[in-house]
């Protein structure tokens, strides 16, 4: 025995991917929104491969708001490259139904207030 301690398999679990957005504007945030995923969401440009349910950890900052928003999330939608819609490639991140997700959701609503009844295009719908 090398009386190592370490657990064999601590390498082998999956760490959540670590991704950033910066909204600057209301448009922006209108297009990346998800008021269709229960707890809100975020669609993520990127063009690394996730699949559904993989569990993302987003750094979400919204416009001149001096807070970011760490959000453990999950994939709940992925738009390939290529899509034929020609919509652009990436993911979008569930929101948790915890304090984080609530917060980010609730902040969100806030800042697009009527805007949510659009109907212009966005990023996923």
């Amino acid at each position: 025995m090398s009386g190592n301690t370490t657990d064999p398999n601590a390498s082998l679990l999956p760490r959540p991917a670590v991704l950033s957005l910066a909204i600057k504007e209301k448009a922006a945030l209108y297009a990346a929104y998800m008021p269709f995923l229960k707890n809100g969401g975020m669609f993520v440009p990127t063009n690394k491969p996730y699949k559904i349910g993989d569990e993302i950890y987003l750094i979400l900052s919204l416009m001149d708001d001096a807070n970011k928003y760490p959000i453990a999330g999950k994939v709940a939608w992925i738009t390939p490259s290529g899509a034929n819609n020609s919509k652009a490639q990436g993911v979008g991140v569930h929101f948790p139904a915890d304090e984080t997700g609530q917060r980010a959701k609730s902040r969100i609503e806030e800042i697009l207030g009527a805007a949510l009844r659009s109907s212009r295009a966005t990023h996923t719908l």
